[in-house]
């Protein structure tokens, strides 16, 4: 490589490329223009900020330097006064809140790129999922959640994930609040009693099978440790949308451990986060900079085995969310991890290496090479496949709306720390952070379960209830029961009378004298 960017104005990549990239307004710097691998230009690549809610994607194989790209980002976000949110998967990007590192290897890179770097720390924010984690806790309650999402982490089929939302819409016209996994358990359990299921008459009434399935996958949702996520208070997505005091944009990192054990509940979350912002924020068409800019990383286990309705979610929040004022970057090995309806909202590319070992791989290389506009290099997918660290195909939307050329780029070196912030650091912004006090301790509020076993309570006691006043009413209609030892007495005494002679000789008497009137009569 040369040492130093150099204008090649007779170059035709040169030609197609260094006009794409002119822009009237604010824009990321991304890195340099190169020709071929030896040969780096001084044509700056970039991204143009008003264009950012128009989504984006950053690819490439495990090392390529995806996660120093997203870092690249976020810093010239912050300092441009927009506020991120972002998974930091691997907690490499809480480096962002400490000064870079100086050195010889930083200093050279820069230089080659026209880079003016100097040690920089931005403002950032930590959460973590229902507190597990450093973070501030993030937790949500179960029907802010909602059905949809609820069944694709649950892993339901359509028939069972109609059975749930037939539940939450229950629950939602019974005013019976659900807060955490038990709640919404006790809906469940009271629905197919004997007592609940005259409940649902009217609206179709639940399998006890269809029941037992989501019975059991919450259980084994609530193994995975989702019962610490659900809960009271709910988290304000609105949080998010922050400057500091100078005009920085906020940087939020979401602390995402144990990742491989539960993915599912992390990617369905960053959804709802998503959908939940779309349904809040008011519409703004094309701001001059976006309100938030959030990075999805992982973001193949959002569409691994997802509901067509799932996907339709997806889908429309993404296309719309982008009116709000939200640009969303997916963060995958591949473009092919993308769903095609997403795929093709996504106007920027940032593409690192990718790597072909097998046939799925060529596979996936053609197909991310076909999604490309025409480009001046030769062969698009040589160059993919030999991209170094730090490198990357670039396509941006310009300000017009449409692609910029195809651009190798150099890209740029972050100026804050590229590892994890110190430990101590990071308990100590936790600790101060005003949404410590919001979150940090968990809401007690009366639930669905609370109600449920409060009703329940009061129809057992009002059951006793009647069935004592029945008995103490069925008493008082009966006559009198004599004593039972009178009433032996009394049979005793007559006994004794009927066979004494007198009783006999005046009965004898009584009949004669009755017999003698009759015939007189006659």
């Amino acid at each position: 490589m040369t040492d130093a960017p150099v204008s090649l104005p007779d170059n035709p990549i040169y030609q197609a490329v260094q006009p794409g990239y002119v822009f009237e307004g604010a824009a990321l710097e991304l890195g340099g223009l190169m020709v071929d691998a030896s040969t780096l230009t001084d044509v700056h690549v970039k991204i143009p900020i008003g264009m950012l809610n128009r989504h984006g994607l950053v690819a490439g194989a495990t090392g390529t330097g995806k996660t120093k790209t997203i870092q690249l980002m976020m810093e010239q976000l912050s300092e441009a006064g927009v506020p991120v949110f972002a998974a930091d998967i691997k907690g490499d990007l809480s480096g962002l809140a400490t000064p870079g590192a100086p050195s010889d290897k930083v200093s050279a890179r820069a230089a080659t790129v026209g880079q003016t770097w100097e040690a920089t720390s931005f403002p950032v924010g930590y959460f973590a999922l229902g507190g597990v984690g450093s973070g501030v806790p993030i937790r949500v309650s179960v029907e802010t959640f909602g059905a949809t999402l609820l069944s694709r982490v649950l892993g339901l089929n359509d028939t069972q994930e109609s059975s749930l939302g037939l539940v939450f819409h229950y629950a939602k016209n019974a005013s019976l609040k659900l807060v955490d996994l038990a709640d919404l358990r006790a809906v469940l359990q009271y629905l197919t009693s004997d007592e609940g299921k005259s409940d649902l008459s009217g609206l179709g009434g639940l399998s006890s099978a269809t029941v037992g399935v989501i019975l059991r996958e919450l259980i084994a949702f609530a193994d995975q440790g989702a019962d610490q996520f659900f809960g009271e208070p709910t988290f304000d997505s609105s949080d998010l949308l922050s400057t500091t005091a100078d005009g920085k944009g906020q940087i939020s990192l979401l602390e995402l451990p144990n990742l491989t054990d539960r993915p599912q509940i992390f990617s369905t979350f960053l959804m709802w986060l998503l959908t939940d912002l779309f349904r809040k924020l008011p519409e703004v068409g094309d701001p001059d900079k976006p309100k938030l800019v959030f990075f999805f990383d992982e973001a193949h286990l959002l569409f691994n085995e997802a509901s067509k309705d799932f996907l339709t979610t997806i889908t429309q929040t993404v296309r719309l969310i982008r009116s709000k004022g939200v640009g969303v970057f997916f963060i995958s090995q591949s473009p092919t991890d993308i769903h095609e309806d997403v795929l093709a909202q996504l106007g920027s590319r940032v593409q690192h290496q990718l790597r072909v070992n097998t046939p799925n791989d060529a596979k996936a290389l053609k197909s991310t090479v076909n999604t490309y506009p025409t480009s001046s290099y030769a062969d698009l997918g040589s160059v993919i496949t030999t991209l170094g660290i730090g490198e990357a195909i670039v396509t941006v939307m310009n300000e017009r709306g449409a692609p910029t050329p195809v651009a190798w780029t150099r890209l740029r070196a972050p100026e804050s720390l590229m590892a994890a912030s110190d430990p101590a650091s990071i308990a100590a912004a936790v600790a101060a952070s005003p949404l410590q006090a919001k979150y940090g301790t968990v809401a007690t509020v009366d639930s669905a379960a609370d109600q449920l076993g409060a009703k329940m309570t009061a129809s057992a006691e009002a059951a006793k209830a009647e069935a004592d006043a029945k008995v103490a009413a069925k008493k008082a209609k009966a006559p009198a029961a004599k004593p039972k030892g009178r009433a032996k007495k009394e049979k005793s005494i007559v006994e004794e009378i009927v066979t004494s002679t007198t009783f006999r000789q005046v009965a004898r008497q009584a009949a004669r004298t009755a017999v003698q009137q009759i015939f007189k009569k006659r």
